[in-house]
């Protein structure tokens, strides 16, 4: 097990940034999560998640206070930012060093999480829900995801309908990218994200993670966030989503094979032993 890890707050790039593939942890604090909703529901089971993933690898910690599965309904920015900052701070009070991301499509919650010491802004609609979320990027000067995908989640899995998922993806990754570069966010500071799961069925997702060279031609850094979804459990005829670490440690190697820079998993130990293999095998160094 190696030592806890901590990271320069001054920084907000994971050690090895580019180099090896670095991992997101994630942190639900929703109680309708598809994998793990409503299980850290105390301050306690909080921080001994954040230590776990701190003693077995992580390198940015992604909280997330409003569910972004299928079917999920959409609680609003102040129940968010309820749900949201009091652990955030918790979390920042005991380890002020750690990385932390928080997983929001509203503009009033990244200014929040960014004001109370997050570090990234990662948005599932990549600017398109709330253009103002840009403008809070730019004045934070942070390290923002950008993910494709259509709808909400209560309309996503309609708008799965692709002529050319590979290229439709991609352009439209190009405009939410231009979008943020108009209102002043840096290019230095996005990581895009294809968005796996996010309107697109089982033979969407494994057309993208067979050709993620198609997204390397953006020339920015890249997040794969594939972790337990639906399309794993459909291979492996496993309804539980607990059950699917195997598939998702499939794509991080996958992943490592295409020199991506972050996976974002639920699973923080298994992915970190599974990276330290695969990285030694297919990223020279």
């Amino acid at each position: 097990m190696q030592e806890l890890q901590i990271i320069n707050k001054k920084n907000p790039w994971p050690k090895g940034w580019g180099k090896q593939t670095s991992i997101m942890g994630v942190i639900n604090l929703t109680p309708d999560s598809f994998s793990d909703g409503g299980e850290l529901n105390s301050s306690k089971k909080v921080l001994d998640q954040v230590n776990n993933f701190l003693r077995n690898g992580v390198d940015v910690i992604d909280l997330g206070a409003q569910s972004t599965r299928p079917g999920a309904e959409e609680v609003g920015s102040c129940i968010e930012i309820k749900r949201l900052i009091p652990y955030l701070k918790l979390i920042k009070s005991e380890y002020p060093d750690v990385l932390i991301s928080v997983d929001t499509f509203h503009s009033e919650v990244a200014f929040e999480a960014l004001l109370n010491g997050a570090n990234w802004i990662n948005d599932v609609t990549g600017g398109r829900r709330d253009i103002k979320i840009l403008d809070v990027v730019s004045k934070f000067n942070c390290p923002f995801v950008i993910t494709h995908s259509r709808g909400n989640s209560q309309n996503m899995n309609e708008l799965s309908k692709y002529d050319n998922v590979l290229g439709e993806v991609k352009c439209s990754l190009e405009t939410l990218i231009n979008n943020a570069l108009e209102k002043n966010v840096s290019k230095k500071n996005i990581i895009v994200d294809p968005g796996i799961g996010f309107s697109k069925d089982i033979t969407h997702n494994l057309e993208i993670l067979r050709n993620l060279d198609v997204f390397k031609k953006l020339n920015l850094p890249i997040l794969i966030g594939a972790s337990r979804k639906r399309f794993i459990g459909e291979i492996l005829n496993e309804k539980n989503p607990k059950e699917r670490d195997v598939g998702t440690l499939a794509i991080s190697c996958l992943c490592s094979q295409f020199n991506i820079d972050i996976v974002r998993v639920h699973n923080v130990k298994l992915n970190y032993q599974i990276l330290k293999v695969a990285d030694r095998i297919y990223r020279k160094k």
